[in-house]
């Protein structure tokens, strides 16, 4: 072939490139009209809420990899929350622990918004109908304690924190939030040496999730890229939510198998744990579906805590999504012999932009 030719090629190419480049940006869609979808579903609770209104205030609760596995049906006087298992995480969640902290979030959400309407209730679980969460309408408002309004400004904030410490005061405000739920401990961790220790576990569980080629393809599953593959779907892991450029969903892919590393996710983590002020580990009595909703119940209360004081938070639970490493923390926590559940960090730090969520209409029987 002639240079010309060549040449003329790669010109076609290049111009080519550029059109479907072009048109990609097109077709992602704007994180303007992301931020306004986003603004609508964490609107204000209308003063008589209906049930739909309530389950949209329930599914504005942290949940793994925002697969928002979980159905809403009212019966009467109830509202069951039942897990969706079409929506499972078979590699990471395998026995679904995760997904029934989901649930337990989901509740507590629902039950703090009910009852700032003058609706308070209980919640219960039912273990023989496939681990339904039940909440009772009741009568009456709750006491007011700051947790309502957190609900809308909560969010999972995966980026760098400031370093600055949290006072005593605030840390024990922070542990009695949680410590409302029975069956479930929290051991607050702020001593660097400590945060250390907790680092090299996230670091082993990074690695040997990055190493399982089950956990990659699931994680590429429920990653959304542009602004507008995460408005229809309505869940996921959207890269701008945790400070991550957006991509042509096409493009997205291809950029996490050349680009993302163990040794760069690893660093990644390092540093944003260095930079938070502490870790929460939540671990319960017993390790069964009704005690995994109780930790989420808890977990929940403080994310909402955490926000109400002007705090952040993410999830770090590698160490106790590898089996291998639960015992390791256990001990590190105090708590030898039981399983941890969650762990959370937390801190000073800037906001991100909110994750998406499905219609009520999707959710709700």
């Amino acid at each position: 072939m002639k240079r010309r030719d060549v040449l003329l090629g790669a010109a076609a190419i290049t111009v080519g490139g550029a059109g479907a480049a072009f048109l990609g940006l097109r077709q992602m869609g704007s994180m303007d009209a992301f931020d306004a979808a986003v603004a609508a579903s964490r609107s204000a609770l209308s003063e008589a809420p209906e049930t739909r209104d309530l389950v949209r205030f329930a599914t504005l609760a942290a949940n793994s990899h925002n697969t928002q596995a979980w159905r809403f049906n009212r019966v009467g006087e109830h509202i069951e929350i039942r897990p969706d298992l079409s929506r499972r995480l078979a590699a990471v969640d395998p026995d679904d622990h995760h997904l029934y902290v989901s649930l337990g979030c989901a509740a507590e959400n629902l039950s703090i918004a009910a009852g700032a309407r003058g609706q308070a209730g209980e919640l219960s679980f039912d273990p023989q109908q496939d681990g339904v969460v039940r909440f009772a309408f009741g009568k009456g408002p709750q006491p007011p304690s700051g947790l309502f309004e957190a609900i809308t400004r909560r969010q999972s904030t995966r980026g760098d924190y400031d370093g600055r410490p949290v006072s005593t005061k605030d840390l024990q405000v922070l542990g009695a939030a949680a410590a409302t739920v029975p069956g479930v401990d929290l051991i607050l961790i702020t001593d660097r040496p400590q945060i250390d220790r907790v680092r090299d576990l996230v670091v082993a569980g990074n690695s040997a999730q990055i190493a399982d080629p089950a956990f990659m393809r699931e994680l590429k599953a429920w990653l959304r890229f542009s602004p507008r593959q995460a408005m229809q779907t309505g869940d996921g892991l959207f890269s701008a939510t945790s400070g991550n450029p957006v991509l042509p969903a096409w493009l997205g892919p291809l950029a996490i198998d050349a680009l993302f590393t163990a040794g760069k996710e690893n660093d990644k983590y390092a540093r944003q744990i260095a930079s938070s002020a502490g870790i929460a580990v939540f671990c319960a009595e017993k390790d069964d579906p009704e005690h995994w909703v109780l930790v989420g119940r808890a977990c929940q209360r403080f994310a909402l805590q955490a926000t109400a004081l002007g705090l952040k938070h993410a999830f770090i639970n590698q160490p106790v999504e590898v089996p291998a490493l639960r015992p390791d923390l256990a001990r590190l926590v105090g708590l030898p012999g039981r399983r941890p559940d969650i762990v959370m960090r937390f801190g000073y730090g800037p906001a991100l932009p909110f994750s998406a969520r499905r219609p009520v209409a999707a959710v709700l029987a």
